[in-house]
């Protein structure tokens, strides 16, 4: 991120969980970093390759997306800021959404910008666990107004 300035966020759906899953203590980077290797991560060339999912051509940035996540984000680094200590290799990167891609099976029937929350089923971590969504909790009365 730093480097290039660009990215894909890629959405994933809860039936991909075991794509995900696989990408598990692995890096890009090569050599392993010292604390990274502590954890036993290991070095993937190809992420898209170890997951099983499929590289497309983004429209605006050089990283490819991930054909079957059903939300792909294009972005521009805007800014990182170091969190801790430098030994720490944390940081909170913002970025700018220059395009966003929808597969059309997650639109509301009849509205061309609205993902129906009935449809999709997104891909959540919480506190080192997948999880999907449940059933609604109360309706908002936002939706009222579109």
């Amino acid at each position: 991120l730093v480097r290039e300035g660009t990215c894909v966020l890629n959405l994933p759906s809860a039936d991909l969980v075991s794509e995900v899953d696989r990408l598990a203590l692995t890096t890009g980077s090569s050599p392993v970093p010292v604390y990274k290797r502590r954890m036993r991560f290991r070095h993937v060339r190809d992420k898209f390759r170890e997951a099983g999912l499929t590289p497309v051509p983004s429209d605006l940035v050089a990283p490819p997306r991930a054909a079957e996540c059903p939300v792909q984000l294009e972005g521009e680094v805007v800014n990182v800021h170091a969190i801790g200590a430098p030994e720490d290799c944390a940081a909170s990167i913002e970025i700018r959404i220059v395009r966003t891609h929808v597969h059309e099976s997650i639109l509301k029937p009849g509205h061309r910008h609205h993902i129906d929350p009935d449809t999709w089923r997104p891909l959540i971590m919480s506190f080192l666990e997948f999880y999907g969504l449940g059933r609604p909790v109360h309706p908002s009365r936002l939706a009222e107004v579109f």
